[in-house]
């Protein structure tokens, strides 16, 4: 039972704090500094209202990275703090008439929706190993982009430079992308002799077998239509040295998050990856994500926390098209959609469901959609009873 409802609004310098009482009065309102200094005002403030920390409540929306020490402080005093989404806060604002917009207003209205939903209001527990995880899995996941990304540059200079190497073999295999820093082009090829071509692409092979021949190579650039470029075969060398070395630090993160999760929860982790299309990599991305199963009491609030539960416009005899939320987790909808494929691929159950589920009308998308569902309660039966993937125990 709660006696004191805190509402926070923190920016980047500073946070507006406004307490509630049970009965709704304000018991104080401030304003202080995002420092140690703020920090000890606003526990001083609780204090003096509540002595007993486990009968406060605080809650404060998700600001980036802004809320995080802050959040940390007061879990580390004991003091019940959840994070809410902004949304909620902002529709919660919307039922009054007034347009004022002002931080402790804005305060205020945080401590009323808590107050409000202090019986509903859903909590994801995060201990700090907890978001050690999830930093580690949202880094692999940026290096993830950023290797995407240069990739698509690397191959768009290379339309330019040496167009037809692409069909010859594929050029993002470590010994190709050591070649081609030497090699950016189909000119340098050419007028390269033979020998020094065939030694450069067998340096870089580590001592396995190659796809492809010097001899493809160098026949390829005979032929090749690609233009004159300098400046292109410079940038290209660059934009290889930085995909180097985006590929050596996502091996070390993800060593790092697969060592760290196998430390933190191996039993989860052993048991999500029991499911054929769950490897290690995206597994332990996806505990850090919902951290404890004991978070959510039932799958659907899981499926709700990422965004994929389903949202229908309908108005008297009109009903829209079925579209999902996206209104949670990006991180996790995005693993989950990953998840999902893969075991559509690999795994023969959830590959039937799949198709089954196509056969009933569904769209290709939606037919995922429905798989990714089915994904979810499946793990959420798995990690509530410890137990591993048996496919006789599920049914489609």
């Amino acid at each position: 039972m709660f006696n004191l409802f805190v509402g926070i609004d923190v920016s980047k310098d500073s946070f507006s704090v406004t307490g509630l009482g049970s009965n709704g009065n304000i018991c104080f309102s401030a304003t202080a500094q995002m420092n140690a200094t703020g920090f000890s005002e606003l526990l001083k403030s609780i204090s003096s209202t509540c002595k007993d920390y486990s009968k406060v409540l605080v809650a404060m929306e998700s600001t980036g990275c802004y809320h995080i020490n802050l959040f940390s402080f007061l879990c580390s005093k004991g003091i019940n703090t959840v994070v809410i989404n902004p949304l909620l806060i902002s529709n919660f604002a919307k039922l009054s008439l007034r347009k004022t917009k002002m931080d402790k207003k804005d305060s205020l209205t945080i401590a009323q929706f808590l107050l409000l939903h202090k019986d509903s209001i859903h909590q994801i527990s995060i201990s700090q190993d907890i978001r050690d995880l999830r930093d580690i899995a949202r880094e692999r996941e940026s290096l993830c982009n950023l290797i995407a990304s240069i990739k698509n540059e690397i191959k768009r200079i290379l339309q330019s430079t040496f167009p037809e190497l692409d069909s010859v073999c594929n050029v993002f295999t470590y010994s190709m992308l050591c070649f081609l820093k030497k090699f950016p082009s189909a000119r340098l090829i050419k007028i390269a002799r033979p020998k020094a071509v065939a030694k450069a692409l067998e340096g870089y092979s580590r001592g396995r077998k190659l796809s492809v021949s010097a001899e493809d190579i160098i026949n390829a650039a005979e032929s090749s239509v690609g233009h004159i470029s300098i400046a292109k075969e410079g940038i290209l060398k660059g934009k290889i040295s930085t995909l180097l070395h985006l590929m050596e630090r996502l091996d070390e993160i993800t060593e790092m998050l697969s060592s760290f999760c196998e430390s933190l929860m191996i039993e989860d982790l052993e048991i999500i990856t029991s499911i054929e299309g769950i490897d290690t990599k995206t597994g332990a991305a996806f505990l850090a994500e919902i951290g404890s199963i004991n978070n959510f009491s039932s799958h659907k609030n899981i499926i709700a926390f990422a965004g994929i539960d389903p949202t229908v416009f309908q108005s008297g005899k009109f009903e829209g098209t079925s579209k999902i939320s996206k209104r949670g987790n990006r991180h996790l909808r995005r693993l989950i959609y990953l998840m999902s494929v893969n075991t559509i691929r690999v795994n023969a159950f959830f590959k039937a469901y799949f198709l089954k589920r196509k056969k009933e009308g569904l769209s290709f998308k939606k037919a995922i959609m429905a798989t990714a569902h089915k994904l979810i309660r499946v793990i959420f039966a798995m990690l509530s009873h410890k137990s591993y993937f048996n496919v006789k125990e599920n049914s489609l």
